[in-house]
């Protein structure tokens, strides 16, 4: 099959011919956690000489320096060399994923006739599924085309037969008010869910946590700014719900209409210190070394037709997730668990009350998503 590679280029400003090395990004954040150039040649398997003459190469193109050097204390980014770097995790946080899903969608267009079987998923944004599509990418067999969105809007592709199984969460303990968002796409009669993993959900702090945020409560303080996940999504849903919970309004909280779409997108932004807390799971916030206040539990859940089990993709897709290497990938993710993975449950055990859509919520399925998703 043909393989396809996209990527994004850095240039310095319009008009100028210079295309910024992935190598320079790979060195500031070297530099950053070594708190070296020495540190950094030898994390990265270079030579010091090779590392200072691309430091002093792009600090020539920027006209200003990246790093402060002091001899005997080591290196630390200058403020812009650290803009610098949180901008490009800022950019693969939200392209990484958009540009694997367009590689995917190339891809199978490419395909040549008796290629290996191919799932096509409308899911909420999940590590573990990006981890294992990008590991049976490099293999012969099962390919998933994952698309990332979120879980209201999954359902729906799911409910009009765009996708064969749709990835959502649902908080343990807060089953009925995401059977109220959910109902209207999940038949018990008609669909089946399938276990994937439970994740940790809660607040993603800077390090060290310098706003002292400890409860939902801080976050409306003076001071307190925070990125939240867009409408739609079931973090976003989760969220809403623990800030009802607590009797707090989102209009309290400044930040709150400031959306992005990914876990790591909300991580990369309390990195780069635009804001100081965000909701979303604790694997993201150990990507980016960030502290984190466990809030909750949830169950990351597949939802498919019930007839579609027979489906020899879909057959090949739960023995995956039954497999050891599933369950080392979860593993190696901070806050997940494999209690319910590769498990099947009818809709109204993951969901009691759960009962067919009614026609016009059907009839809506059909259409489109709610606003706003």
């Amino acid at each position: 099959m043909i393989k396809v590679n996209l990527q994004y280029a850095w240039q310095p400003g319009p008009g100028q011919d210079h295309v910024v090395d992935a190598a320079l990004f790979r060195v500031l954040y070297a530099v950053s956690e070594t708190g070296s150039l020495a540190g950094a040649a030898r994390s990265l398997g270079l030579s010091y000489r090779h590392v200072w003459g691309l430091m002093g190469k792009w600090e020539g193109v920027f006209g200003g320096p990246l790093a402060h050097l002091r001899q005997g204390r080591g290196a630390q980014l200058t403020e812009f060399g650290r803009k610098l770097l949180w901008a490009e995790q800022l950019v693969q946080a939200r392209l990484s994923e958009s540009l694997e899903g367009v590689r995917h969608e190339i891809e199978q267009v490419l395909a040549q006739t008796g290629g290996g079987p191919r799932l096509a998923l409308s899911v909420s944004h999940d590590l573990a599924l990006a981890e294992l599509r990008d590991r049976l990418a490099q293999r012969p067999g099962l390919k998933l085309d994952l698309r990332f969105q979120g879980s209201l809007e999954s359902l729906c592709a799911l409910a009009k037969n765009q996708c064969a199984l749709a990835g959502f969460h649902v908080a343990e303990g807060m089953e009925q008010s995401a059977l109220a968002a959910f109902r209207d796409y999940l038949d018990p009669r008609r669909h089946v869910l399938i276990g994937l993993a439970t994740r940790t959900q809660g607040l993603m702090v800077a390090r060290g946590n310098p706003k002292h945020i400890s409860s939902l409560a801080d976050l409306t303080r003076d001071g307190v700014r925070i990125v939240n996940r867009q409408r739609g999504s079931g973090s976003r849903v989760e969220f809403d719900q623990l800030l009802s919970g607590v009797g707090v309004s989102g209009r309290a909280i400044a930040g709150y209409l400031d959306e992005e779409f990914t876990h790591l997108a909300v991580a990369a932004r309390v990195a780069g210190g635009r804001a100081d807390a965000g909701y979303g799971i604790k694997a993201a916030a150990a990507q980016y070394e960030l502290d984190f206040l466990p809030l909750l539990t949830e169950r990351y859940y597949l939802a498919c037709d019930r007839e579609a089990l027979v489906d020899p993709a879909v057959a090949e897709l739960l023995d995956l997730l039954r497999s050891a290497e599933f369950r080392a990938i979860l593993a190696s993710l901070a806050g997940y668990g494999s209690a319910i993975t590769g498990n099947l449950h009818a809709v109204d055990e993951a969901l009691p009350g759960a009962r067919a859509p009614r026609t016009a919520a059907r009839s809506t399925a059909r259409g489109k998503a709610p606003a706003g998703d």
